[in-house]
């Protein structure tokens, strides 16, 4: 060091540690505070690198992936069509080149299995339990997707789906202002106080969107219990938009990580330390979202609870795509539900398995079954993607369709046309899931939410069409 840079009593920055190979991370700010608390006593630089150097830690140790085929996996699914031997088979090969990650330690499939990406990406009915890690690829961008049911005793069902399509808003974006749906202020003000959620378009969406159901496969369902002959509701939706902005975030951060921790790892498998404050505050961050999404469930079921003017029973829900911490492994479920009692503070002992518009939603109680890792399927899954399904049609339009396979369901389109990919044969058969979910012993079905009709958004143009669109007017 040149008598010129020792005599320099310029603040000791965040390049000065990076250059005497301090790591940036959540010590730089205590470890610059030091560093110029000492320059202001007169210390030059090489005496003050010479006193932090016990706060270097080790370099990380690179985690390599494992070998192929060195970590199995459980498969709760058996095939009993051509369609679905293609499936298990791309299944298999996905969730095998998963199992590579190193920080993974179990891995299962339900009978909803199916692809959801590129070979390596966790499929739909996929749980995988790692150590010490969060992945956010492995929740995807729908948060906490998951499914409300609400008892409305004797109501009549066509004046609850009336009703529930008078206050709901599905399709792109939130609602207008003037339209929007109330926002706990403790919620938001957990938002703000969370370094995850703490940015204006997180915010603004966490209102916006309140009270919004999306596009694809988000339905609100109204049917009658088998059992009791009363009527009831179901929603099924995620975390829109504020789930959204976290999970690309938290990909972010996971790639930082993994340039570190484990380059060879592919990058929708990236991770998150669980030790880590970073992994702290995203843990945490997923906790604020799941509480979102219930609320925007609870939003409305009670607006349309107001708007039908019909007693309430009682009424639970269950998520999917998301992480669940057990002992001392992280559960990602893909497309999965818990099956163990209390995994949640408001878990209630039952869940729902929805399986398509024209067959009954399940209500069942999980069984905790050690080779499904203690998870349920959360529907009845694909077996072919949804441009093969519309190649299927052939010349038969998506009304015909709609027409034959829905014959005296009331199924509406809320914000577009028939959605032909959201039909019930674009789906797995619902009776060889229900019947696998009995032989692998996953759950108890309790009852079964018969089927008077359901609202989805429909077939609704890309928003980029429509801005293309509107940008030439």
């Amino acid at each position: 060091m040149s008598m010129t840079q020792d005599m320099d009593r310029d603040p000791v920055t965040g390049d000065h540690l990076k250059d005497w190979g301090h790591r940036p991370g959540a010590q730089f700010p205590a470890l610059l505070k030091k560093a110029n608390e000492m320059r202001a006593e007169g210390f030059g630089l090489l005496r003050i690198r010479q006193a932090l150097e016990g706060n270097i830690p080790p370099a990380p140790q690179v985690m390599e992936l494992r070998a192929p085929g060195e970590l199995a996996f459980e498969e709760n699914i058996r095939a009993d069509h051509p369609d679905e031997e293609d499936n298990i088979a791309k299944v298999r090969e996905t969730m095998t080149a998963l199992m590579r990650t190193p920080t993974i330690e179990a891995g299962a499939i339900m009978p909803d299995a199916c692809p959801a990406g590129p070979v390596g990406t966790i499929p739909v009915g996929g749980v995988a339990a790692a150590r010490n890690a969060i992945h956010p690829g492995m929740h995807s961008a729908d948060i906490c997707c998951s499914v409300m049911i609400t008892d409305l005793g004797d109501a009549d069902p066509k004046a609850v789906l009336d009703a529930a399509q008078s206050v709901t808003h599905f399709g792109p974006g939130g609602r207008a202002q003037g339209k929007r749906f109330t926002v706990s202020m403790d919620l938001l003000d957990a938002f703000r106080a969370n370094p995850f959620l703490d940015n204006p378009k997180s915010l603004r969406m966490a209102q916006e969107h309140m009270g919004t159901q999306g596009d694809g496969n988000h339905f609100l369902f109204v049917g009658r219990s088998r059992k009791t002959g009363r009527t009831a509701i179901v929603t099924h939706h995620g975390s829109r938009g504020p789930g959204a902005v976290l999970y690309k975030k938290g990909m972010e951060v996971a790639a930082k990580f993994k340039r570190e921790l484990s380059p060879a790892t592919p990058k929708q498998n990236a991770w998150i330390p669980a030790d880590t404050e970073e992994g702290r505050d995203y843990w945490a961050a997923l906790q604020l979202i799941r509480k979102w999404t219930k609320a925007n469930h609870n939003a409305i079921h009670q607006a349309t609870v107001e708007a039908a003017r019909v007693d309430v029973g009682d009424h639970f829900w269950n998520e999917h795509n998301f992480v669940f911490k057990r002992g001392d492994l992280y559960y990602h479920g893909k497309g999965a539900t818990p099956a163990w009692d209390n995994y949640a503070s408001d878990a209630t002992g039952l869940t729902l398995i929805p399986l398509n518009m024209s067959e009954p939603v399940l209500v069942v109680r999980g069984r905790d079954a050690g080779h499904g890792l203690g998870f349920s399927p959360h529907g009845a899954g694909r077996n072919f993607s949804r441009s093969e399904h519309r190649r299927r049609m052939g010349s038969v339009t998506p009304e015909q369709m709609l027409r034959a396979e829905n014959e005296g369901l009331d199924i509406r389109f809320h914000a577009g046309g028939v959605d032909a990919s959201e039909l019930p044969s674009s789906y797995k058969k619902a009776d060889s899931v229900v019947a696998q979910i009995k032989d692998y012993d996953l759950a108890e079905i309790e009852d079964y939410i018969d089927p008077y009709g359901c609202i989805m958004a429909g077939d609704v143009p890309p928003f980029w069409k429509n801005k293309k669109k509107n940008g030439r007017r």
